[in-house]
């Protein structure tokens, strides 16, 4: 017998594997079932709909949760948040984001992550020095995406002295530095012709 939890993991399985389409079919089939979704539900859909590059459908569903008077955790909203940033839309996922602290839902390394990558996308270097400074002041895990997404946004807008700074303070965190992290701190150098730094 089909029930929740047995939809909820197969709509995981779908994100896992990034088919968007059949985790949307599978909420369809739910609806015909008379089953009712809940944040579980939503949070691996809107998390296929992000692997798949479908964040018009990751917020639509985000929409359907907040409607739905389903509680929107952490994983739902940082979900969201991604899906949206990925799709190129850094302003709804910023918003999405602000959303987040107003609706009182603890924001933790992912969903500061998601945001930062989409200061990263489009949102600029202010913003994500800000979004970092936060995550120190509320003393908010910093993992080795934090400072990528963080570089790479001074990076892009050719902040080399802010990039440098954060690319020591990484190293004296004891953060394993990859590959990302030194093309981004050499192309902000190159790009604000501090080649010797």
């Amino acid at each position: 017998e089909l029930d929740s939890i047995t939809f909820n993991a197969a709509i995981g399985a779908c994100a896992k594997g990034g088919v968007w389409g059949e985790a949307w079919q599978l909420l369809s089939l739910m609806a015909q079932c008379k089953l009712r979704m809940d944040a579980i539900t939503c949070c691996a859909a809107i998390s296929a709909c992000e692997a798949g590059e479908q964040w018009e459908k990751a917020l639509q569903l985000y929409k359907v949760t907040t409607q739905s008077k389903l509680e929107s955790n952490m994983i739902t909203f940082s979900a969201a948040v991604s899906a949206v940033s990925k799709g190129g839309k850094w302003e709804k996922a910023l918003h999405l984001f602000q959303v987040m602290a107003q609706s009182k839902v603890e924001r933790d390394t992912i969903s500061f992550n998601a945001a930062i990558n989409a200061c990263e996308r489009g949102g600029g270097w202010e913003r994500a020095l800000t979004l970092f400074g936060v995550m120190a002041h509320e003393k908010v895990e910093m993992d080795i995406i934090t400072f990528n997404a963080t570089i790479s946004a001074c990076e892009k807008d050719g902040e080399w002295q802010n990039a440098l700074q954060l690319f020591n303070l990484m190293a004296q965190a004891l953060l394993e530095l990859d590959t990302i992290t030194f093309n981004a701190a050499i192309s902000a150098c190159e790009k604000g012709r501090k080649w010797e730094k």
